[in-house]
């Protein structure tokens, strides 16, 4: 009997078929290695350089800002803040957050003044999968938020499957479901797509929408590019001008009027765009960032480190056609215990893999 089982393994794993798609799996494998391709990044950071980095989107805030961190450990990585705002758009008056980090388990939380929770959970499964959780709940109905993302990176592409508000308990699927894949074609050129499929209730039909994206990147610009299902077009070019000194320009182009019925019904298409303008500057102990965009805002950013464990934040905006202004302030204090220099100088000597942020 168990000379049987042998001989239908072997049968299994030997023959001709297994054997030419084994061979021809090994064949293309290796004619992808010899391209020297390497991995573009994702979909959803395609224009990472210009819009993340260099741009005020993410950095900018008005009012008044006092953030304060108290790091116990680098490895693990563990630490507390307590954050208060004056004066600020978006921003509760009181947040205490906590984060905790290994090679495999990351998990961040957070809570403010008004009970708002937010809770953030990632871990590695392989050195190339990441599944991510994303959950927010505050008073009062429909004001919570679940968000899975299972993210897998290869030698040369990226996949990503994403779910918000993923539901089965009315009878049906429901929630929003994204899918997306970005692979390079070349040294130099990545192309990539986006599908989504959504709906809202179970007595709703779901709607569907596919997006295109392409990056190429030089030996020191990048230029990416993303066509969106309702007529939406962005694109963006990052170029570094000097080592210390990037600037970026990003353009968002709406059709309106594209969908079924197009300008035939309904009085013709609108154009709508915008274009910003960016410049990021690194300094010795500070970094200098500011924009303007073709609706007349104009801001800048001044990040200044005044002290290892101090740094001032500065940031200003004004509107000239609505003749508005905003100004902000911010201050931020790190503190560390004695023995927090000598991790830092292990983990610093350690091939471990640092969390799955």
């Amino acid at each position: 009997m168990a000379d049987e089982k042998a001989t239908a393994l072997v049968f299994m794993s030997e023959n001709a078929v297994v054997t030419a798609l084994r061979d021809t799996y090994l064949s293309f494998s290796n004619r992808r290695d010899a391209l020297g391709l390497s991995n573009p990044g994702t979909v959803d950071n395609i224009a990472r350089e210009v819009q993340k980095d260099v741009l005020l989107n993410n950095y900018t805030f008005s009012g008044l800002r006092a953030d304060l961190t108290k790091a116990f450990s680098v490895s693990p990585l563990f630490q507390v803040s307590h954050a208060f705002a004056m004066g600020s758009q978006g921003l509760p008056p009181y947040t205490f957050a906590a984060l905790y980090g290994t090679s495999r388990v990351f998990l961040q939380g957070n809570v403010d003044n008004e009970g708002q929770l937010a809770a953030r959970g990632n871990y590695r499964w392989t050195p190339s999968f990441v599944t991510k959780a994303n959950a927010q709940i505050a008073p009062g109905p429909g004001q919570a938020m679940l968000q899975i993302d299972n993210d897998y990176t290869g030698k040369d592409f990226s996949a990503s499957l994403k779910s918000i508000n993923p539901s089965y308990l009315d009878g049906g699927l429901t929630g929003i479901f994204m899918a997306s894949y970005l692979q390079s074609v070349t040294p130099s050129l990545a192309l990539g797509l986006e599908a989504i499929w959504q709906r809202s209730a179970v007595n709703a039909g779901p709607d569907t929408a596919l997006s295109y994206c392409a990056k190429y990147k030089g030996e020191d610009w990048v230029a990416s590019a993303q066509l969106q299902a309702q007529g939406a077009v962005s694109t963006s070019y990052w170029r570094r001008l000097t080592d210390k000194v990037e600037a970026g320009v990003d353009l968002n182009l709406q059709f309106a009027g594209m969908g079924r019925g197009g300008g035939l019904m309904g009085g013709g298409i609108r154009k709508e765009g915008t274009t910003t303008l960016g410049a990021k500057y690194d300094f010795r102990a500070s970094t200098f960032r500011a924009q303007v965009d073709s609706s007349g805002r104009l801001g800048c950013l001044l990040e200044k480190r005044v002290a290892p464990p101090v740094q001032l934040t500065f940031a200003g905006e004004i509107d000239h056609f609505k003749q508005q202004a905003k100004i902000g302030l911010a201050v931020s204090i790190e503190a560390a215990g004695d023995d927090l220099m000598e991790q830092q100088e292990k983990a610093a000597g350690s091939t471990a893999a640092p969390p799955p942020f």
